[in-house]
């Protein structure tokens, strides 16, 4: 199995764990962190909607407390009938853990499409910004 495939598969499970009981929009996440290791994520609802945890920084949040530091890959899937990018605060949420070389892969009626943090978030902040 390649790794494309493994993280599709991984994707796929944690996208059907999601718990999305009032946008019914399910989606899930998988990354390889520098060591290799696959973390996964799933969107979590609540009645305060919404504020709730996307899939990608649950993904993001696991890659951490397993000792990850960095993202080389992160798929993306989601139920919806369009493809679907990460939002706004996820795109930030990766990008402090990518690099130029990190694909961020969406996989959509299984064609996936691959994007890189420039073509997602030009012109970001990020930790060079800040003073040392």
């Amino acid at each position: 199995m390649t790794t494309l495939e493994r993280l599709k598969n991984q994707a796929q499970i944690a996208m059907k764990k999601a718990y999305a009981p009032y946008s019914k929009f399910y989606v899930g996440a998988a990354l390889i962190d520098e060591n290799n290791s696959i973390h996964l994520g799933c969107n979590v609802e609540n009645s305060a909607y919404p504020e709730g945890l996307c899939a990608e920084a649950g993904a993001i949040s696991n890659m951490i407390l397993s000792g990850g530091k960095s993202i080389k890959k992160i798929l993306i899937v989601s139920s919806g009938d369009l493809m679907v990018t990460p939002c706004g605060g996820c795109r930030q949420k990766i990008k402090e853990f990518s690099d130029e070389n990190t694909q961020i892969l969406i996989d959509h009626n299984n064609e996936v499409t691959q994007f890189n943090m420039n073509d997602l978030l030009p012109h970001s902040f990020d930790k060079t910004h800040l003073p040392k």
